[in-house]
């Protein structure tokens, strides 16, 4: 199913997803938590900070243009600070671009969350993490990324999180739910967000 893109920004969004964590590494729900990047976490980090350079230098007085905007947490901080020794521009963080809240389950493998609630059968590999107790829902963590999407008012270097990135790319593609989910997150390239669509860049 198609959703309507209702919302998107005048300006591109160069998307990217922070460096693979411990955390990542052990395959725990991290959510609103955090750990650190590991060695390869911040060697993809570097990696694309580069690509952003040299994206950035096809750009005319680009660093009086692009704004680079990161989520507040400190997986996502770590990621900015690496790719900034390319670009060296001013941070601004924006909770709007947070990872999805996975409530009680944060900090949980999969393998445990499933053990606890036999019930996470029925709804598949994709899309689970949506029905965590206390955690948040699918349109509201939408709806505050769009919030974010309707203030871009110039080119934009968003860094942010796997699900919460997934339904950026999702809108901009005008996928549904199901197909967000599904969507894979690398963590060593860049998405450029546009009225175009969507398009991974190396």
């Amino acid at each position: 199913m198609m959703l309507e893109q209702r919302v998107i920004a005048g300006h591109p969004i160069l998307l990217v997803r922070h460096g693979q964590t411990h955390w990542n590494v052990a395959a725990r729900c991290q959510g609103q938590m955090d750990s650190d990047l590991t060695e390869r976490g911040r060697a993809q980090a570097d990696q694309v900070g580069a690509i952003l350079k040299r994206l950035m230098d096809d750009i005319p007085d680009w660093r009086d243009v692009v704004r680079l905007v990161s989520s507040p947490l400190g997986r996502t901080q770590e990621t900015t600070r690496i790719i900034n020794r390319h670009l060296d521009l001013p941070v601004t963080l924006d909770a709007r671009l947070a990872e999805v809240s996975f409530g009680d389950w944060e900090g949980m493998t999969r393998a445990e969350i499933e053990a606890a609630n036999p019930w996470l059968a029925d709804h598949g590999p994709h899309g689970w993490q949506f029905h965590a107790p206390n955690g948040e829902r699918y349109e509201g963590v939408r709806e505050r990324l769009l919030g974010f999407v309707t203030e871009v008012d110039r080119p934009t270097i968003a860094i942010s999180h796997g699900m919460s990135g997934r339904i950026l790319r999702a809108h901009y593609a005008g996928l549904d739910q199901d197909a967000a989910s599904r969507l894979p997150v690398p963590q060593d390239r860049v998405f450029r967000l546009s009225r175009d669509g969507v398009e991974e860049l190396a």
